[in-house]
């Protein structure tokens, strides 16, 4: 009796857990999709790709888009049908190595962005002038390079068709797990997010020490335009500042949680766990990978609450654009 009872509680957590799987990852790629395109539009417009840190947001949207696109729909697929990803070996690690290394590059784009801010805020003119599209430019580059050769470990460890794993294409032994589980947590979450609450702080630290200086107001009427393009610059800077320490907050809300439960699943994997428990940690481990989409798909909706008039009137202008 008991015993049918466990399977049927197991048999309802499953079927449970099936259909938020779908239906979730359903909206999450909606929302992503879309959010992330008007992204692109948005922060190309002529007012802000000029702006470094808008350039990097610009260029992060692009890779959260291709994460979302790599990984979303075989997730949407696999509830109705038997996906080629988790069957065909070398499918299912592009599709790992092609989320991975996007949401890697995503992350540490944002990082470079509260560099930025840092570099802008910075006191000495020589710090204010490494924040030049070049160099972030450069650091894309570079970037994007460290993430393909730290994840190529994906295209020997992952294999398809694996039993008692959180994904049916997975690292394949234990020391491909503990490795993959190391990287993704520190260079994907840990390390920026790191970077991120330290140069926030430093540019807070910046920022509050430029309001206690004593500002010499410039009367001259041959001044005044140039005065209104500085305010109007320093204006997009301080928005720019804002959207990014709410990104900030919400990337450190939605990454940790799948790191530590890889950590979990990982240490735990040799220990005796009933069916129950087997679900239940499956169930957790979706819901964590499901909102490292959502903080991929999310950024737009950010910047257009957070973003002031700067990034609602590059809204506003793209989408009157559109309608001529």
């Amino acid at each position: 009796m008991l015993s049918s009872n466990i399977t049927s509680i197991t048999f309802i957590l499953n079927d449970t857990i099936l259909k938020i799987n779908c239906y979730f990852s359903i909206f999450l790629l909606v929302f992503g999709v879309i959010g992330n395109l008007l992204n692109t539009f948005v922060l190309s417009q002529r007012s802000l790709r000029s702006n470094t840190c808008a350039w990097l947001f610009f260029i992060s949207s692009i890779f959260n888009l291709i994460s979302i696109l790599s990984g979303l729909p075989t997730r949407v697929l696999s509830t109705w049908t038997i996906v080629l990803t988790d069957r065909i070996e070398w499918l299912c690690k592009i599709r790992v190595f092609l989320v991975l290394t996007s949401r890697t590059v995503a992350a540490w784009l944002i990082m470079f962005a509260t560099f930025d801010r840092w570099l802008l805020s910075c006191r000495h003119i020589r710090y204010r002038r490494l924040s030049k599209l070049k160099n972030a430019k450069r650091g894309m580059l570079l970037i994007l390079i460290l993430s393909c050769c730290l994840y190529s470990s994906i295209f020997y460890c992952y294999e398809v068709n694996l039993q008692n794993t959180p994904l049916i294409c997975y690292s394949q032994t234990l020391t491909c797990r503990i490795l993959s589980d190391q990287i993704y947590l520190c260079f994907t979450v840990l390390i920026p997010t790191i970077l991120m609450i330290f140069f926030g702080f430093l540019t807070l630290s910046n920022i509050r020490r430029m309001h206690h200086r004593i500002q010499i107001p410039i009367l001259c009427d041959f001044n005044k335009p140039m005065i209104k393009t500085q305010q109007r610059f320093k204006l997009i800077d301080r928005h720019l500042f804002i959207m990014l320490l709410v990104q900030i907050g919400f990337f450190i809300l939605f990454t940790f949680p799948q790191g530590i439960e890889m950590i979990y699943l990982t240490i735990t994997r040799n220990d005796f766990k009933s069916s129950i428990q087997l679900t239940i940690e499956n169930s957790i481990f979706t819901l964590t990978l499901s909102l490292t989409y959502l903080a991929s798909g999310m950024p737009f909706y950010i910047y257009t609450i957070s973003g002031g008039r700067s990034f609602q009137q590059a809204f506003f202008q793209f989408i009157a654009r559109c309608f001529v």
